[in-house]
C-alpha cells in the first residue's frame, strides 16, 4: 500500500487528510463563551411585522430564540410547526421567538409577499425584515434556518443550524437548553 504513495504524493496527502479528519472528528466540541447579543438594526431596509421595533433591551428578562429564515427556503417553513410549538409551551415561562427575515432572492424583499408568507405559515411572533441582510452580518450568520438562543441578561448562548422537527436530536438540545435558561 504505501508504494502507492511513492509513486502518488497526492494520494499520500489525501490519505493523510482522510485520516486525521476522523481523528479530529471525534474529538469533543469546545463550547463556545456566551456573547452579546447585538442592537438589532434599524434602516430603512428593516420593517417589523407583528411587532412595534424591537430593541436589545427588550429582550431582557426573557429568553429568546432569534430564528433566520426567509420565506422560499423550504428548510425554514418545514420548521415552523416545532417553533409554534416551542413557543406556545415555554411562552408563559419568560420564552419568545424573534423572527429575521433575510432573503436570498429579490421577490423575498417584497413586504407584500412576506406578510402574505407570514399569514400562510401562521407567524404570530415579532418577525424583522432584514431586506438589507444588516443583521444577518451582524451575527455573522451564514445559514437559512439558524437559531441563536439568548438568554436572560442578552447574551447569545448557542447557535443551531438547519431545519428543525419535534422530537428530533436538534430540537431536544434546543428544547433542553431553554428549559435550562428558564430556570437560571
Amino acid at each position: 500500500m504505501f508504494k502507492r504513495f511513492k509513486k502518488s504524493p497526492t494520494l499520500f496527502f489525501i490519505f493523510l487528510l482522510f485520516i486525521l479528519g476522523g481523528l479530529i472528528s471525534t474529538l469533543p466540541a469546545k463550547a463556545k463563551p456566551a456573547y452579546a447579543f447585538p442592537e438589532f438594526t434599524q434602516t430603512s431596509a428593516q420593517e417589523w411585522l407583528n411587532s412595534k421595533p424591537l430593541t436589545k433591551k427588550d429582550l431582557l428578562g426573557k429568553v429568546t430564540l432569534v430564528d433566520f429564515w426567509t420565506f422560499d427556503c423550504w428548510n425554514c417553513y418545514r420548521s415552523f410547526p416545532w417553533l409554534h410549538t416551542v413557543e406556545k409551551q415555554y411562552k408563559p415561562k419568560g420564552f419568545q421567538i424573534i423572527g429575521i427575515h433575510s432573503p436570498e432572492f429579490e421577490h423575498e424583499k417584497i413586504h407584500a409577499n412576506i406578510k402574505a408568507k407570514i399569514k400562510q405559515f401562521k407567524i404570530t411572533n415579532a418577525v424583522m425584515v432584514d431586506n438589507d441582510m444588516g443583521f444577518w452580518k451582524r451575527m455573522k450568520n451564514r445559514y437559512w434556518p439558524s437559531y441563536f438562543i439568548v438568554d436572560k441578561k442578552g447574551n447569545v448562548r448557542a447557535n443551531f443550524i438547519g431545519e428543525t422537527h419535534q422530537g428530533d436530536a436538534q430540537a431536544i438540545k434546543i428544547e433542553s437548553l431553554i428549559a435550562k435558561l428558564l430556570a437560571e
